[in-house]
């Protein structure tokens, strides 16, 4: 998994693009920015097999996320800035901006 920020001049925001290299039909990113929408950002497969999307995401803010495959099996970013616990007892990445 890889996130390549890319802070924008013209306004305080910052371009996130979320990349997941996994075995898996589809990937959805899920997280604070789309109210948890499941649906709401579907990663696209590229043709090297690597599933991506990208986001412009308020500067100076933690956001929380998790990836979704396949509709069913969540997943962390390992190389997340941190993760949280939340109050169902798992825990969700977060990067901060």
């Amino acid at each position: 998994m890889i996130v390549k920020r890319q802070y924008l001049k013209s306004k305080p925001v910052c371009k996130v693009t979320f990349q997941v290299s996994a075995k898996a039909k589809h990937i959805a990113l899920v997280g604070e920015f789309n109210g948890w929408n499941e649906a709401s950002t579907p990663m696209k497969k590229t043709k090297e097999g690597v599933f991506s999307v990208s986001l412009e995401l308020e500067s100076g803010c933690e956001h929380q996320y998790r990836y979704l495959l396949d509709g069913s099996k969540w997943v962390n970013d390992e190389n997340a800035d941190k993760s949280v616990l939340t109050p169902f007892g798992n825990e969700n990445s977060v990067i901060v901006l």
